[in-house]
């Protein structure tokens, strides 16, 4: 039997990295794509098939699937939109160029992947391209507004595309996990650094606070209910291995709670809850 074969993005660490390790373990073949080639070549040396593809680079977007579709003959079953990146900072210390860098990772690409994707799909009357959201596209969190806005924009899109992908066979589903061990508040911090005057922000004192001390000195401290990237990837797979997937799949306590909460409380009640960080 010819295994089936699924292209994920991200996957230098954390939830792609598990992932594409757990998904090959599982029997299916495996793209694992990531931004940079060094991380590619570490994979590729721990036994993984890789491929470069970088969300905000067309032509690596382009390139990465078709050696993908060279590799397998021209289909692809499942694609795991999973990469992306944060940029933390109080929303009125967000310029314009911060706001366009991570949508153009967060969103653009993740659209650009997908629309070459779907003929291939449609061709072959099957497919599931799963986008991987968070809590923070059901709820918006301080501190966390250019993340918050990508994530409840890919929410729109990828509810938008599931029904409109209805008769197609190809399944359109989300995964939205809370806290998740990776490495993407410490690599946030380049991009918080890139772009955030906090000193001469009026909100200096709560960045020196809060928010400095979350990125530079928790030392590796779990939040609340963290769970491992693991778990994702126990959802992805349940998620690829049913005929008619739920539009979407929440994983993590906070997950859960948030979006109970969305649903039964005023909006002025979940912003006090939300407010306490």
């Amino acid at each position: 039997m010819v295994a089936k074969s699924i292209l994920i993005t991200g996957c230098s660490s954390g939830i792609g990295y598990d992932a594409a390790h757990g998904l090959k373990a599982h029997g299916w073949r495996v793209f694992a794509s990531c931004r940079k080639q060094e991380d590619c070549n570490r994979l590729a040396a721990e036994g993984l098939e890789t491929v470069r593809l970088d969300y905000a680079d067309e032509a690596s977007i382009e390139a990465a699937l078709a050696q993908v579709l060279e590799a397998t003959g021209g289909t692809l079953d499942a694609l795991y939109n999973n990469g992306a990146f944060a940029s933390p900072g109080a929303a009125e210390d967000l310029p314009r160029g911060a706001l366009r860098e991570i949508f153009e990772v967060n969103l653009f690409g993740v659209h650009d992947l997908t629309r070459r994707v779907i003929p291939v799909m449609r061709a072959q009357g099957h497919g599931h391209i799963v986008n991987c959201s968070s809590i923070l596209g059901l709820v918006a969190a301080p501190w966390r507004a250019a993340y918050n806005a990508t994530k409840f924009a890919l929410e729109g899109l990828t509810d938008t595309l599931r029904i409109e992908m209805r008769g197609t066979g190809i399944k359109v589903v989300l995964i939205e996990p809370g806290p998740v061990t990776s490495k993407i508040r410490r690599n946030s911090i380049a991009h918080f650094e890139k772009w955030i005057d906090w000193e001469n922000s009026p909100r200096a004192e709560q960045y020196r606070d809060t928010l400095l001390k979350r990125l530079y000195n928790d030392g590796g401290k779990k939040d609340f209910f963290e769970l491992p990237a693991s778990a994702v990837t126990a959802k992805l797979i349940r998620i690829l291995e049913s005929d008619n997937p739920r539009p979407r799949y929440y994983v993590t306590t906070p997950t859960y709670l948030m979006g109970g909460l969305r649903r039964v409380l005023p909006t002025r009640a979940l912003d006090w809850i939300l407010a306490k960080g």
